[in-house]
Formats: C-alpha cells, structure tokens, sequence
C-alpha cells in the first residue's frame, strides 16, 4: 500500500477510536451505564428503595425478613447494618447504599457493589460487545475510506508515469466507474490531455513524413538534372534553369515549413499587434488577386465595406487571409467567380470566400487544415497543402476560428472569424 493509504487510515482511524475512547470515559467517570444495563440499575435502585421503606414502616424485624426473602429470589448482595452515629446518617446514602435513622439508629442498607464493566472482561464480555463491534467496524470503515481516496491517485500517478515514458495512448478515465466526484472530473481531464498529446505527437509524425516526401520530389529532380549535365554538358542552360526552378520550390517549401513551425512553437508566446484595419488589408490583397486572377477569365466579386480595426500581427493576418484567397484562385474552375464577402458583428469581423471550384468531400472539411492535406478531388496546381493549416494557426492564435463549409452551388467556402482583440497569450485552444 502507498505511504498516502497509512496515512489516511491513521487519521481516520485514530478519530474514531479517540471518539470511542472518550464515550468510554465518559460513561465510567459519570457512572452512566452501559447498553443493557439500565433496567438491571433500576431493579436495584428499586430494591434499596423498597427495604427502606419496610424498615421505616415496619421496623428492622420486618426489613431483615424481607432481605431474605428478596436474595432467595434475586440476589443482589443485599445487607443490613446499623450505626450508634445518627448525626451522619443522612450523609451515608449512594447509588449502592441508603441510610435510614429509626428510633434514634442509623440504619444503612447496602447492595454488594458492581465490577467495573471495563476492567472485568470475563464477566463482562457480552457488554463489552457493542463496543467492541464499535472498534472493529470503525477499522473497516477508516480501511475502505482511505482505499476509496487513494486508488484514484494510484492511477492518476501511473497515467503520468505513462506519460512521462511517451506513452500518450493511456487512459484512466474508465477506472474511475461508479464515481461521480471532483476526481472523477480530474481523471477525464487527464484522458482529454493525453489524447491532445497523442495528436500533437501524430501530427508532429506526419508532419515530418510529409515534409520528408515533399522534399524528396525536388532533391530527386535536382540530383537527376545534375547527371544530365554530367552526360550532356551542352544541355547546361536548360537543366540551370530546371534546377531554378527546383530550388525555388525548395525555397517555398521549407518557408512555408518554417511558418508553420513557428506559429505552432510560438502558440503561448504573445502576439506583436499593431493596430490595423482588417478590411483594408483584405481589399488590397483582393486587388493583387484579381490580378492574377485575370489569365483564367476568374471574376471576383466582393461585399467588403466600411472599416474594422483590430489588434492584430499584421503580417499573420495577411499571410492567413492571402492564402484563403489564392487558393481560392488557383482551385475555382476557369470562367468562374469567387464571392467575398465582410459582416463586423460587434467584436468580431467574419469573412467568407467561396470559390466555383471542384469542392471537397464532406469528411474531408476539417481534414484540409492539416499540413500537407489537399481534397482527395483537388487539381494539382502546385503548392504544398501548407497554406490552410497556417490560416487556421494565424487565425486561431488571435482567438478566431476558421471553418469550411460546401455551398449548395457546389464549391467551397472558407469562413474565418476574427475578434477585435486576441485573448492573453496562452488561453487559445490551437490545433495544428
């Protein structure tokens, strides 16, 4: 048994066996009696009473004839004494004893005394029952108390031990059936950490494979381009400018990477806001999309007026807004729109884009946040499938939210709410 048992069964046994201690005390030092005792006080209490009341009426002849007959039926040690001293007659009487001055004698009538019922176990065995019934169950009852409390806290340290050896797959929250406690509330808090770590650590796995795949493709190309030029020096200029290229993805990639990686290492550090207007920022990267968008024939239709100025790290914001909007542009089909649209709501600015493009499947709408993660029907059109997953940390980390949804048109529509001002550092729930 853990240390912590022992001590909880010390405390709770050693309470009760000083309260049962003290009852004891009590009932010997007042001289109350003890359970089944009190009729058996009375009968003697009624006994001492009788005989003084004979020997008063009748005299001593009568009270000595009525002592022999009462020790023949009940014998109580009953007695009958007589004293020259009247003066201290009256100072005689006890709850064993009574006095009786008659004709100028003293008379005193006595029963034999009653053993202590603590001291004389053998005689006073089936006394000493109750109490002792008392005693064993308050053993039991401190042995199960203290097992109740403690077997929640044995499994609590084994899950963190479990924890401690990064086995983030253990849960204790089943361990605790049939309460319904603050430790029951603590136990599923633990299991709710425990698997956050779990899908902190998958999501970690997968990132690192999927970042080993995604540069595996170009250092393939690059490392092919170079045995051409070995082969075929004469084709230098073209397979410079394929390793161009090839570097410049490169580049993009472990940007994007590094984006990533500090937004998600820099979740509980504080934001460096400035004070900006979200809608304006918004309107320009529009007008650069808009741009772009013009070499597919793709329209963008835009709902964003007047003004919503937040506290907010300006280049996260943008890198987060810029990357819903081109995605929108590079996936909406061609000869398509995309709508756009702004709604302040008090604190909160929402956004939505929706693009004409093949959509994605419905249990696939959260899945597109993750790094890496592009819809199973998506047209290759370059990229990494990095850029969602860093919109959603951007935005989450100033206290937003960001969700898909599937138009009845077809498509899909990102919505992004944003607060006027982010929550403390650290208070975010974020997801990667």
């Amino acid at each position: 048994m853990p240390r912590l048992f022992w001590k909880f069964f010390a405390i709770i046994w050693l309470t009760l066996a000083m309260t049962l201690t003290v009852i004891i005390v009590i009932v010997n030092v007042f001289e109350i009696p003890p359970p089944g005792r009190d009729r058996e006080y009375q009968e003697r209490a009624f006994i001492l009473t009788l005989t003084a009341n004979v020997l008063a009426r009748d005299g001593e002849d009568a009270a000595a004839r009525f002592i022999r007959t009462s020790e023949e039926t009940v014998p109580l040690g009953l007695s009958l004494s007589q004293s020259t001293e009247s003066f201290v007659c009256a100072d005689e009487s006890s709850a064993e004893t009574k006095s009786i001055l008659k004709d100028g004698i003293c008379y005193r009538i006595s029963v034999a005394p009653e053993p202590s019922f603590l001291f004389n176990v053998v005689d006073n065995l089936a006394l000493l029952v109750p109490w002792l019934s008392i005693f064993v169950s308050s053993t039991v009852a401190a042995a199960a108390l203290a097992r109740y409390l403690i077997r929640p806290v044995v499994h609590l340290r084994d899950g963190l031990s479990a924890l401690a050896h990064g086995r983030f797959d253990v849960r204790i929250g089943d361990r605790m059936a049939g309460r319904r406690d603050e430790v029951t509330a603590l136990a599923h808090d633990f299991d709710s950490t425990a698997a956050r770590l779990q899908e902190l650590q998958d999501a970690q796995q997968r990132l690192f494979h999927d970042v080993s795949h995604e540069l595996r493709s170009p250092l393939s190309r690059l490392q092919a381009a170079v045995g051409v030029l070995r082969q075929s020096p004469a084709k230098l200029g073209a397979m410079v400018d394929r390793m161009d290229r090839e570097v410049e993805r490169l580049d993009a990639l472990v940007g994007e990477v590094l984006t990533l990686a500090k937004l998600t290492a820099g979740s509980c550090l504080p934001l460096k806001t400035q004070t900006l207007d979200v809608v304006e920022l918004l309107n320009e990267i529009l007008g650069d999309a808009a741009f772009e968008a013009q070499t597919r024939d793709v329209s963008i239709t835009k709902s964003v007026d007047g003004a919503f100025r937040a506290e907010v790290e300006g280049e996260l914001i943008y890198r987060a807004l810029e990357n819903v909007v081109r995605n929108a542009v590079k996936y909406t089909a061609e000869h398509s729109r995309i709508s756009v649209s702004c709604e302040p709501s008090g604190e909160r600015l929402k956004i939505c884009v929706a693009d004409q493009g093949p959509g994605v499947k419905r249990d696939e709408l959260e899945r597109i946040f993750q790094p890496f993660s592009r819809g199973k029907e998506a047209v290759p059109r370059g990229g990494y499938g990095l850029g969602l997953a860093i919109t959603r940390q951007a935005v989450e980390r100033h206290g937003g939210r960001v969700h898909a949804s599937l138009p009845d048109g077809g498509g899909l529509a990102i919505t992004i709410e944003l607060p006027r001002r982010p929550p403390p550092a650290g208070s975010v729930d974020h997801q990667v």
